[in-house]
């Protein structure tokens, strides 16, 4: 049964306008110059450069206002709004597009030389093998990765030969013609585990120095103890062996100098997509005095387009229009609005990043004075958005994928903000200075025995930094730092 009732509700809505701006925002400065010339090809309303003030007057202060012309005659008076309210639907707006801008657009990469699969097929050619060898390396080669290695194992290729290309090849046969691939340049190419990419390396130099006391010593370790050396058990590994400690640092010395993925150095696709960093803002020191500039030297000056103004007036002061006219009037007026929204949103953007940074270099005025990271002073979100009067959500796009060039360097925006923390004498310090004193501490240590998280927690206890274990661990990792087990040298 159907119920009619009444409900109040209040919802937030965002303008076309405001979605505009905040995708703007979001948009770094090497991106915003391709941003606006999509935009010109899209709306050709809006035209690039300044306006001549001899040919257009004052363009430029009246082009923020809407344009609506009002023409009068002897039965009714036409506004260009009235034509908003038209039954007719306009030609334009039925037509469809087959492309959504919710489509994932991939970059393709593009090789800059012979890729790594073309060397190895290279070297095939040169080799005197049979048709059914060759057939079987080339499908060999088709299945090793970028890394070098052949993930899958012999069985499985096998049965995908039979059933894919409807050869019949026995296991012995394609892991004889495996070992002559795994003869190719670079060493170690074909393995299937590490463990035999790094021994098949050490083979290729033992043929060439046989009695490499270090070499041989190395290969041994790999073949007998790798899971000992992965893990660093060096003592277990030196009393098993009877080594001297010079004899093992010989020989972990020559497996360190193996590659674990040598067809990475062959590797020679780029992607389009790759990016020089180009920074969005200019920090410059002048006798203590800090100037902050907008990097805007790629975005052009733009204006609304006086031919569209022009042919605006001429439509609206007929006093009648046929249909066609009338859809053309609803088009320009779109355009002409469309192309000031754009103009007002690159002016608000502009006016957000200046305040956003400039607020920024405010608060942490000491650092960009010096470049001293201990001076970078704790910092979040929320403190810039109260400086600012801006939303959080609005701080943090200007943040996200924005850089600035400053006298010691070009650094990500997100770089200076950072949690605080409170010492034993209750100053607050930035967890970044924390991060600096724990990883000097790591880079001083012995590698003989590297210092535990515990025993990391404990020196900053004494240094006046109460920090946890586990907090220790999670700075540690930030940092991209091993555990203490793993740092160990011998």
């Amino acid at each position: 049964m159907l119920k009619q009732k009444l409900q109040q509700k209040l919802l937030q809505k965002l303008s076309p306008q405001q979605i505009q701006l905040i995708k703007l925002l979001e948009i770094p400065t090497y991106l915003l110059d391709q941003r606006i010339k999509k935009e010109m090809e899209e709306n050709p309303a809006l035209e690039e450069g300044r306006v001549e003030e001899t040919e257009y007057g004052d363009e430029d202060e009246s082009q923020g206002e809407e344009t609506e012309v009002n023409v009068e005659n002897t039965n009714e008076e036409i506004s260009i709004d009235d034509y908003y309210e038209d039954d007719d639907i306009p030609d334009y707006r039925l037509q469809a597009n087959n492309h959504s801008k919710d489509d994932r657009k991939t970059e393709l990469p593009y090789s800059v030389g012979s890729t790594f699969h073309e060397f190895m097929h290279e070297q095939l050619v040169m080799r005197n093998l049979t048709k059914q060898e060759k057939t079987i390396a080339e499908y060999i080669i088709g299945n090793i990765d970028d890394d070098g290695y052949l993930r899958r194992d012999v069985e499985s290729i096998v049965d995908d030969m039979a059933l894919t290309a409807g050869i019949v090849v026995k296991d012995k046969e394609l892991a004889d013609v495996l070992k002559i691939v795994q003869t190719f340049d670079p060493a170690g190419v074909g393995a299937t585990t590490l463990q035999e990419c790094l021994i098949l390396q050490l083979d290729r130099k033992l043929s060439a120095s046989p009695k490499n006391s270090g070499l041989i010593i190395a290969k041994k370790l790999l073949k007998d103890y790798f899971e000992e050396f992965s893990k660093k058990h060096f003592d277990k590994i030196q009393s098993r062996l009877n080594l001297s400690q010079s004899q093992l640092k010989l020989a972990v010395d020559e497996v360190i100098k193996l590659n674990p993925k040598p067809g990475s150095a062959y590797s020679q696709t780029v992607s389009r997509s790759e990016q020089v960093i180009i920074p969005d803002f200019i920090l410059e020191n002048h006798d203590g005095q800090l100037v902050l500039s907008l990097n805007s030297q790629n975005v052009p000056d733009l204006h609304v387009s006086r031919t569209y103004h022009t042919m605006l007036e001429n439509y609206a002061s007929k006093n009648t229009h046929s249909h066609t006219e009338k859809e053309a009037i609803t088009f320009v007026k779109q355009k002409l609005d469309s192309a000031k929204w754009f103009i007002d949103a690159i002016k608000q953007r502009i006016n957000t990043l200046q305040t956003t940074m400039q607020s920024i270099i405010e608060y942490q005025h000491d650092y960009f004075l010096t470049g001293d990271e201990i001076k970078l002073k704790p910092m979040i979100l929320k403190d810039i958005a109260e400086r600012t009067g801006l939303d959080i959500s609005t701080i943090s796009r200007v943040a996200n994928s924005k850089h600035i060039q400053t006298n010691f360097g070009i650094y990500p925006l997100k770089y200076f903000f950072s949690e605080g923390m409170q010492t034993d004498t209750g100053e607050e310090v930035s967890t970044r200075e924390i991060k600096r004193i724990l990883k000097q501490h790591i880079e001083s240590e012995s590698k003989k025995r590297p210092l535990t998280d515990e025993r990391l927690a404990e020196i900053l206890k004494e240094e006046g930094y109460l920090i946890a274990r586990r907090t220790v661990a999670k700075y540690r990792e930030q940092l991209g730092i091993l555990v203490a087990r793993l740092r160990k040298e011998v």
